[in-house]
């Protein structure tokens, strides 16, 4: 096993999902700062699933959103925003990122590339990192990986709230040529992750219109992935092989995560961070469904909502195609049992899965492709309320 982890694990300061909603208050408190007024949250927790949220209004300057949003889960790949920004600190206003460092910050901040985060974290200092942007940009929760897991760089503990201060410095205080880097490689994040073959199109990705940007996490025993291509992909993001490693003093090394953070609307509006934990053992599609579900809860300010209905899926690695039939190009291929947003159907091939025959198409907007209905969680061939396309995709 590589020193380096790819991904992460979670300081617990964590609470329960029946207590997550306790405690807001509608009024600042006396020497609250401005931004910091608490309003009833509308974020829905899914079952079993432990959750840090802010969201934050740059509009207005307020968080729209804010439940346990100072417990410090386990970063996983969100932290590839600190490594960037600290190779990117005091370069000078005429900088230009040294084509071989382009080469590794692009994939890294697009496709949540881990050889590239192996490479920063080695060579930069490790946990001396972490210390240096905590300092810089005054984050509150953030801290180095714990005693024994030092080369870890995705065990960084890190909060919502952090999470936003961090986008807010790239937004609001970089220098100029640092935020058109970071942000214009985050509004192309790719569907696939280049190290693990995840569908990293959850959350955010998911759950609202363009435009947005992200850089997502995730860390844990999710089982094989094959977004985008044939054949199995390793494990997901942060998972060790063998045993689950021991638990530090106050640290969740075991559950598995799964984070969507950036931003969203015109003029990057909103800046989100959901930070989730699952039970052990929980599928990647199911994880994936539940954070969704949670994201598209929230009050984002500026969010564009597509239109379309949810549904669940069933099934390993199905196909999402350029049209409706199984011959046609494969775009990628869903994590077992997620939940997808169905915007109209049309008759396509017909396909067949013992006892059940079908010869509707599910046509998935976000991911520009179609699914047969066969695989949609629905006891009709035709899915109720969702209209015919009224002509075939391109």
């Amino acid at each position: 096993m590589r020193m380096l982890l790819r991904g992460a694990a979670a300081l617990a300061t964590l609470v329960t999902v029946g207590s997550l909603t306790s405690g807001a208050a509608a009024h600042p408190r006396p020497g609250q700062s401005e931004g910091t007024a608490r309003v009833a949250p509308a974020a829905q927790i899914p079952e079993g699933v432990t959750a840090g949220v802010a969201v934050f209004d740059r509009a207005t300057g307020a968080f729209t959103e804010q439940v346990n949003e100072s417990a410090r889960f386990r970063s996983a790949s969100v932290v590839k925003l600190l490594l960037t920004l600290d190779f990117l600190w005091n370069r000078g206003p005429g900088y230009s990122v040294p084509a071989a460092d382009r080469a590794r910050l692009e994939p890294m901040l697009r496709s949540s590339d881990d050889d590239a985060a192996d490479h920063y974290w080695s060579a930069y200092g490790g946990s001396a990192i972490i210390d240096r942007m905590t300092a810089r940009l005054g984050l509150r929760d953030t801290a180095p990986p714990p005693a024994g897991y030092e080369g870890f760089w995705g065990y960084t503990a890190l909060s919502a709230r952090d999470t936003v201060t961090i986008y807010r410095y790239v937004l609001e205080k970089a220098p100029a040529p640092v935020r058109d880097f970071v942000m214009d490689n985050l509004r192309r994040s790719t569907r696939c992750s280049s190290t693990d073959h995840f569908d990293q199109h959850f959350g955010i990705a998911g759950s609202f219109d363009r435009p947005w940007a992200v850089k997502q996490g995730w860390s844990g025993r999710y089982g094989e992935q094959d977004c985008g291509r044939q054949g199995a992909a390793p494990a997901g993001n942060g998972t060790v092989s063998g045993p689950a490693p021991r638990a530090a003093a106050d640290v969740d090394l075991t559950r598995p995560a799964l984070h969507t953070t950036g931003t969203v609307g015109a003029d990057d509006r909103a800046v989100v961070a959901v930070l989730t934990l699952h039970p052990v053992g929980t599928p990647y599609g199911k994880a994936y469904t539940d954070i969704g579900r949670l994201t598209r809860s929230l009050n984002v300010p500026g969010a564009t909502r597509p239109a379309g209905s949810w549904f669940g899926t069933w099934g390993e690695s199905v196909n999402v195609r350029t049209g409706p039939a199984t011959g046609d190009d494969r775009i990628t291929r869903l994590p077992a049992g997620a939940e997808v947003l169905v915007g109209c159907q049309v008759r396509g091939q017909e396909v067949s899965v013992p006892p059940y025959t079908n010869d509707w198409w599910a046509y998935l907007p976000q991911y520009g492709g179609y699914m047969s209905n066969i695989y949609v969680s629905s006891p009709d061939n035709r899915l109720p309320d969702v209209p015919e396309c009224a002509a075939a995709r391109p």
